[in-house]
């Protein structure tokens, strides 16, 4: 948030990176392919020529991994003439999801998320998208490829990307995210189950809350990062850009339906968290209410047995039956009875 406070008072489109350096060195892989060609590659980010002109016969590819160099994202909008605002986003890593269009054209930002089960941690990074006729720009905040499986389609004997052009990419890189989605709810949803299975099998304990309450508040990350997602994917549905093709419109509504099932599901996880939490509450009473149960018949119990020892504890010189011969074992065999006879009234009624 400081860094991001560094942008107070500065014009518009002016591009100051917000977050963490997170790489080394900045890489960056190109792609260049149509149906007939397919060429592949990483070059070093201050070689200016590396960079080609897009052309209307192939789409270029640039995945961009590490966000850090202000300078790089301003030669790469001043080569091929991208608006200063998307640039400014783009080194804004704080931003919401979204889909803006511009002249020369379009801009998306999303977040990838994962989820470390281990911990129970939910681990984001923001992924921003830029595409025009024959040229796509991504750019992710660390090294890992999130987008392997595309690589590996593009590389693979199905043609549909390779026959498509830069908006099907953009499409296809989008749902690669928004299905890894899934798994983080699927994994969460089974961190959830172990949870309530140790909660219904009488195993809770402070972890336990604190183990809810951390899942509440990375279920809400999911959420924030899918509601304006969803969102943004209509907007780009039903964008009359120029630049998408209309055969992309059903695979971009298709897109927006999952968003929706994804928000739905977190909806629903945070419903079973909330459940969750009721239980521990009930759990945590109902234990206390049998301690409480147990303590009250051990008073109730010795409650006459304490008022026969005061009688007969009194120090009274012409008590009757301190003289008894048997009166000793008489009064402890009535103190058995009556103990006998309480806890048969209490099992009686349930109590015990």
């Amino acid at each position: 948030m400081k860094k991001k406070r560094k942008k107070t008072g500065m014009a518009p489109g002016s591009i100051v990176f917000t977050g963490d350096k997170k790489v080394d060195r900045i890489q960056v892989h190109y792609l260049k392919y149509n149906e007939q060609i397919l060429e592949e590659n990483e070059f070093d980010t201050q070689i200016h020529s590396e960079f080609k002109k897009p052309s209307d016969t192939h789409v270029d590819w640039y995945d961009v991994r590490g966000m850090h160099d202000i300078e790089l994202i301003g030669r790469i909008g001043q080569f091929f003439n991208i608006h200063p605002l998307v640039l400014e986003a783009i080194a804004d890593i704080n931003q919401r999801p979204k889909f803006e269009e511009y002249q020369n054209g379009n801009f998306i930002a999303i977040r990838a998320l994962h989820f470390d089960k281990t911990n129970a941690r939910l681990h984001s990074e923001q992924v921003t998208l830029y595409f025009r006729k024959g040229l796509v720009f991504t750019f992710q905040e660390r090294e890992t490829d999130l987008f392997a499986d595309v690589r590996q389609r593009i590389n693979g004997e199905r043609r549909k990307i390779r026959a498509s052009g830069a908006d099907y990419l953009s499409y296809a890189l989008l749902d690669v995210l928004v299905d890894h989605y899934y798994i983080v709810l699927d994994d969460i949803e089974e961190v959830i189950e172990e949870l309530e299975d140790n909660l219904m099998n009488g195993i809770q304990d402070v972890s336990s809350k604190t183990q809810i309450h951390e899942l509440k508040k990375e279920l809400l990350i999911v959420r924030k990062s899918v509601a304006p997602l969803r969102e943004a994917i209509s907007r780009f549905s039903k964008s009359e850009s120029p630049l998408i093709e209309e055969k992309t419109y059903a695979f971009l509504r298709d897109l927006y339906d999952h968003t929706i099932q994804i928000m739905d599901m977190v909806e629903s996880y945070r419903d079973m968290l909330n459940g969750l939490q009721d239980l521990f509450i009930t759990e945590v009473s109902f234990k206390m209410n049998k301690v409480m149960q147990l303590l009250t018949i051990v008073s109730t119990i010795f409650i006459p047995l304490t008022f026969l020892a005061g009688i007969y504890g009194m120090n009274f010189t012409n008590m009757p039956e301190l003289h008894w011969k048997y009166g000793y074992p008489i009064l402890m065999g009535l103190m058995f009875v009556i103990t006998i006879v309480l806890l048969v009234i209490f099992k009686k009624k349930k109590w015990v």
